[in-house]
């Protein structure tokens, strides 16, 4: 439970709706406002407001069109003309917004002559708003794009992480209790060592991104054992692709040895090179961003995963334990103990045999055949009490 808690800590959890609440809350007391200081006009100024707000998207989406046009026609849209006008914003809510915005302007002008500082205001405005909007000036802020590429599932997290589901870990989780079986049958000795709980893949994810190729190089404690048989099949045109795992002893402060299969996620090194590629634009703070994100994804993918479930465990390793130098074994023993204990509350042992009597309740039911012809019912005889 405190593991789940430091995580959740950590993990961002996906943006709400309070920017719209504010938004709509700000509208409403700015609306309430003109509507008290000058209800004459309200009217009048709503739909100028409305209508420089659109016809400013409109001539943005415009000058998007003219691009797209004339120089992105066949390679991002293999020349289908019909599917540039929504890509840049001119779809029927665009559409929608302008009819709106001239109904709001006829109006407007029925109801107030519009003078000519307001025809100024009303050409200038767009014309700024798009000036702006192409120079970048009122281009999205870093808080919008992270929030479009979550939502539309665009982060380089999310495809490290589908690629590491679909390329690795969905081709050997669904055999690995099997090699784990074959394992300890040519090793007696570990027999003994393998608890339940810790019959899966232990997957190590590190929050700053920092892989060594061998454990012990992170913790003395993690001693390699050895690697569980290999699996090989065809891949991609590669005849005979190997993979593999290994096996670790995992040492408790007692000194006594836990078996148990542990890897780092591969993805995660990938992450932190590109933090360290200036062309990647990839920066520390980002990687970090990227690497609870791909273990968010991970995890969501691996709990609707038939094929996985029950079969691995994410471990998530925070920046504040580095100082500690046994601290990856710590972590590992944490979770095997609490997997032993889930296992443990989940399967009961049972209870063994005894000499004693077994109730009579407590046998299995019986099918007695009688060999007598069947009699005719009788009615009850009745008692007397004298």
């Amino acid at each position: 439970m405190q593991n789940h808690q430091e995580h959740e800590a950590v993990i961002p959890r996906p943006r709400g709706n309070l920017p719209k609440l504010c938004a709509g809350v700000i509208a409403a007391i700015t609306t309430g406002g003109v509507v008290f200081a000058s209800p004459e006009t309200f009217l009048a100024s709503t739909a100028l407001a409305v209508a420089i707000v659109t016809l400013g998207s409109l001539l943005h989406a415009l000058c998007l069109l003219v691009e797209e046009v004339l120089h992105h026609r066949n390679t991002r849209y293999q020349g289908r003309v019909r599917l540039i006008p929504s890509a840049c914003g001119l779809g029927g809510r665009a559409l929608l917004a302008v009819g709106v915005g001239g109904l709001l302007l006829h109006l407007m002008r029925c109801s107030l002559h519009l003078g000519a500082q307001c025809w100024e205001l009303l050409l200038l405005a767009p014309v700024f708003y798009t000036l702006l909007k192409a120079l970048g000036v009122l281009g999205p802020s870093e808080v919008e794009v992270s929030e479009i590429c979550q939502e539309r599932k665009m982060n380089v997290a999310h495809g490290l992480a589908w690629s590491f589901y679909l390329g690795y870990l969905k081709l050997v989780l669904p055999r690995l209790e099997d090699s784990i079986a074959e394992f300890c049958a040519s090793h007696p000795t570990s027999r003994n060592l393998w608890a339940r709980g810790s019959r899966k893949l232990f997957i190590l994810i590190p929050l700053n991104g920092k892989i060594s190729h061998q454990l012990k190089d992170e913790d003395e404690r993690l001693q390699f054992y050895d690697n569980l048989s290999n699996y090989e099949m065809n891949m991609a045109g590669i005849r005979g692709r190997v993979y593999k795992h290994s096996v670790y002893k995992v040492l408790d402060e007692d000194g006594r040895a836990h078996d148990c299969v542990v890897e780092f996620a591969t993805p995660v090194l990938t992450l932190y090179k590109m933090s360290q590629e200036r062309s990647a634009g990839f920066g520390e703070s980002e990687r970090r961003q990227q690497v609870l994100l791909f273990y968010k994804t991970l995890q969501d993918i691996l709990e609707g995963s038939l094929e996985c479930r029950n079969r691995y465990r994410l471990i998530l390793l925070l920046d504040e334990t580095e100082d500690d130098p046994h601290f990856l074994s710590k972590a590992i023993l944490r979770h095997l103990n609490q997997q032993e204990r889930e296992e443990f509350c989940l399967n009961p042992i049972p209870q063994q045999e005894t000499n004693s009597p077994v109730a009579p309740m407590s046998r299995m039911p019986t099918l007695m055949i009688s060999l007598e012809p069947p009699q005719p019912l009788r009615d009850p005889a009745e008692d007397s009490y004298e």
